[in-house]
């Protein structure tokens, strides 16, 4: 046989010798960070994965988005490091990270107002009352078209574009609105990615959805907000009305949740250091309110306070 044949044989075998005595990549050191979770949460968390990576170019930043849900289900598995979060870890998903011994902090992050919006050129829906929103939303909901839901508005069928399940937008809405989360109607579209139902609501004038305020805010030019009545007048969204309270029951705060066996990695230290010093900063550029900076300060404090 030709000799250079002899020769591929013996690249092929020592490369293969040497994956077998390589560390597998869950062990291998590869600086690199995992998160992932909620879209509204990601433009935060990439804006200063963004940054980051300009300083710090040799660390990897992995941002995955699969919802809150979808993130929490990777985060207590120990298959990421960081889980971005538009609601609070539910008792379920606390009790499969005890079973699987993760310890982790909840850190927020940003404050947001969920934004029902409607199709720029809707002229009749420029506010809706908590109820209206129940009777819209609800699992036995018998609104069709937008005349049942005020009398005056078109006879002409609504389509409703909202989160997927996974969401914790979707979580938070289903509870702030109709009394328990995951409470819904069904036929919607759905979808995890935000720029999804933007597409769905801007392109269709009988269309209403809803989403973190931050989409609204990077599309005002394609939708239009409605202003939410709690019973004390209507309130449209804003970085004000979400700041001092006002704009009501559709304010939250936003997390991230950190493994602290990730913590102690030199990398992901870094990073959260960074992210908790600058977010004051980076936050309202992608269109969220920023927390008071003390807030940071004492999440920063209270994670290198722990062991």
């Amino acid at each position: 046989m030709p000799a250079h044949f002899f020769k591929v044989i013996s690249i092929v075998a020592l490369s293969f010798l040497a994956f077998l005595n390589s560390p597998s990549p869950a062990f291998a050191n590869t600086q690199s960070i995992s998160i992932d979770g909620s879209s509204t949460v990601f433009p935060i968390t990439e804006a200063v994965a963004e940054e980051f990576r300009n300083q710090h170019g040799k660390i990897k930043v992995n941002i995955g988005v699969s919802g809150t849900g979808g993130g929490f289900k990777k985060f207590v598995v120990k298959e990421i490091d960081i889980c971005n979060a538009s609601r609070p870890i539910k008792a379920s998903e606390a009790e499969a990270a005890k079973k699987n011994n993760i310890a982790y902090t909840e850190v927020p992050v940003a404050y947001d107002g969920l934004t029902v919006v409607v199709n720029a050129k809707n002229t009749w829906a420029t506010s809706l009352t908590v109820a209206e929103l129940q009777k819209i939303w609800a699992a036995d909901s018998q609104v069709k078209n937008w005349s049942d839901i005020r009398k005056e508005w078109p006879n002409r069928p609504i389509k409703l574009y909202g989160p997927g399940t996974d969401s914790g937008t979707f979580d938070y809405f289903t509870e702030t609105i109709n009394g328990k989360s995951g409470v819904s109607r069904s036929d919607f579209v759905k979808s995890e990615d935000d720029n999804v139902l933007v597409t769905g609501v801007a392109g269709d004038l009988d269309a209403m959805g809803y989403f973190g305020f931050s989409y609204y805010k990077e599309n005002a030019k394609k939708l239009k907000a409605v202003s939410i009545d709690n019973g004390k007048g209507a309130v449209a969204p804003s970085i004000e009305s979400i700041t001092n309270g006002s704009y009501a029951p559709l304010s939250r705060p936003i997390f991230i949740y950190v493994n602290l066996d990730a913590y102690k990695r030199a990398e992901v230290k870094t990073f959260l250091d960074f992210y908790l010093n600058e977010a004051g900063r980076l936050v309202p550029e992608v269109g969220y309110i920023a927390l008071d900076k003390n807030k940071y300060k004492e999440s920063l404090a209270r994670l290198k306070a722990l062991k």
